[in-house]
C-alpha cells in the first residue's frame, strides 16, 4: 500500500517530468511573432501556434475526464464531419489568434492540472475510457495513465515544435 509520502514524490516526480517537456515545447516559441507562429514550415499542417493549441485542448480534455470520467469527453465514434473540422482548427493558427493569447491559455490550463494532481488524494482513481476507435472498448486509465499520457503527448509535440521552429528559422532549442 502507498504511504501519502510515496504518494506525494510520484505525483511530484511526474508534474516535474511534465514541466520539463513544457518547457522545451514552450522554447520553440521564443521571440516569435503571430504570423511566424502561425506559419507552416513543412509539408504537414503543423504551426508552432497551432502545437501549443492542440496540447492545450489535449491537456484541458484529458484533465476534464480525471474529474468527471468519459462524459467530459464525448463519443468520438458519434462525431460528424464539422466536429473534426473544429478539431482540425487546434492544429492551426485561426485569424484573430496570437502567439500571446495562445500561450496565456496553456499557462492557465498547465495551472490547473498542476493543482490537481498535486490534490489528488489517489493516482489509481480513475474512469473507463470514452468511446473512440483507437481505445479498446472496456479499458479505463487511472490518473495516473493519463498524466504519463500527457507527458508523452507534450513531449512528441515539443519534438515536432523543433522540426518546425528550425525549419522557421533555424533556431534549435538544443545544440
Amino acid at each position: 500500500m502507498r504511504t501519502r509520502s510515496t504518494r506525494s514524490t510520484e505525483a511530484a516526480d511526474l508534474l516535474e517530468t511534465l514541466a520539463k517537456h513544457r518547457h522545451f515545447l514552450l522554447f520553440t516559441t521564443r521571440d516569435l511573432t503571430d504570423e511566424q507562429a502561425g506559419r507552416r514550415t513543412t509539408v504537414s499542417e503543423l504551426c508552432l501556434g497551432g502545437l501549443i493549441k492542440h496540447v492545450t485542448s489535449v491537456e484541458r480534455h484529458w484533465v476534464d475526464f480525471i474529474l468527471n470520467g468519459p462524459s467530459a469527453m464525448g463519443d468520438f465514434t458519434a462525431m460528424t464531419e464539422a466536429d473534426w473540422a473544429r478539431r482540425a482548427d487546434e492544429f492551426r493558427m485561426l485569424p484573430g489568434e496570437t502567439l500571446a493569447g495562445v500561450l496565456a491559455d496553456y499557462a492557465e490550463v498547465a495551472d490547473r492540472t498542476d493543482e490537481l494532481i498535486a490534490a489528488l488524494p489517489d493516482l489509481d482513481a480513475g474512469h473507463p475510457l470514452p468511446k473512440a476507435p483507437w481505445f479498446e472498448p472496456g479499458a479505463r486509465w487511472s490518473a495516473r495513465r493519463v498524466l504519463l499520457h500527457l507527458i508523452a503527448e507534450t513531449a512528441q509535440h515539443a519534438g515536432h515544435a523543433d522540426i518546425v521552429r528550425e525549419s522557421l528559422d533555424g533556431a534549435k532549442s538544443m545544440g
